[in-house]
């Protein structure tokens, strides 16, 4: 069995951010079971997860059991779809929070679906100027099909060709998720296994979370030898 992951930055609820994910969701599901395999679905959405997100970027990092449980969720999964709203011509703060939480090799090699939503078709190149340039920081194996939704594909002719669209990625990232990459997760090869420190994707978790900060551990030193 497969494992797919879908991380919704969606404020709303329900949200347009949210129905993209489960369009896309859908899509990639059946592409994988018409192929004589199943998968198991999770979707995490990040405004569930705010408050952890700011203690964890005010705290020293200290982390919580459902950050930590969707880090673990996202180092073990054979794909992602990761969708955001478009706010000020970029990806939503809340998106780029999460995965500035995650350690940086949690999703090395991971066969990703990237997606966004706006209310107008001008925003478009936010997904390869924006979003995708942090997926390849990060070294996600993105599929070549981004999807975009605006107001206008929903319930319209160019809705056709938006349903085209998420068909075409959710193909793009079944077949990665469906080859055999060996012992590498998501991305096969010499340099893959060479450079990728994958105990972090086993785990996905940081070494050294919840450690005691050096205020704590300085409290009733003098500063002598």
């Amino acid at each position: 069995m497969r494992t797919l992951t879908v991380v919704t930055a969606g404020l709303s609820n329900p949200s347009t951010t949210r129905s993209v994910a489960d369009q896309l969701t859908n899509a990639v599901e059946a592409a994988i079971t018409a192929r004589g395999e199943s998968v198991d679905i999770e979707v995490i959405e990040i405004r569930d997860l705010i408050f952890d997100l700011a203690t964890a970027f005010t705290s020293a990092g200290m982390s919580s059991p459902a950050l930590d449980a969707a880090k673990e969720r996202l180092a073990h999964s054979d794909g992602l779809i990761a969708v955001t709203p478009v706010f000020t011509a970029s990806y939503s703060g809340i998106f780029k929070m999460f995965f500035d939480a995650l350690d940086p090799k949690t999703i090395v090699g991971l066969p990703t679906l990237i997606a966004a939503s706006a209310g107008t078709e001008r925003h478009s190149l936010v997904l390869d100027h924006a979003i995708r340039p942090m997926f390849n920081y990060l070294r996600a194996v993105v599929v070549p099909t981004g999807v975009f939704a605006a107001t206008a594909d929903f319930g319209t002719e160019a809705g056709v060709e938006f349903e085209r669209r998420v068909n075409r990625a959710a193909g793009e990232l079944a077949t990665l998720m469906l080859q055999d990459y060996g012992s590498v997760q998501g991305l096969g090869g010499a340099t893959a296994n060479q450079d990728a420190d994958l105990s972090y994707r086993r785990t996905g978790v940081t070494p050294g979370e919840g450690f005691t900060s050096f205020a704590d551990l300085l409290k009733g030193h003098d500063g002598g030898q």
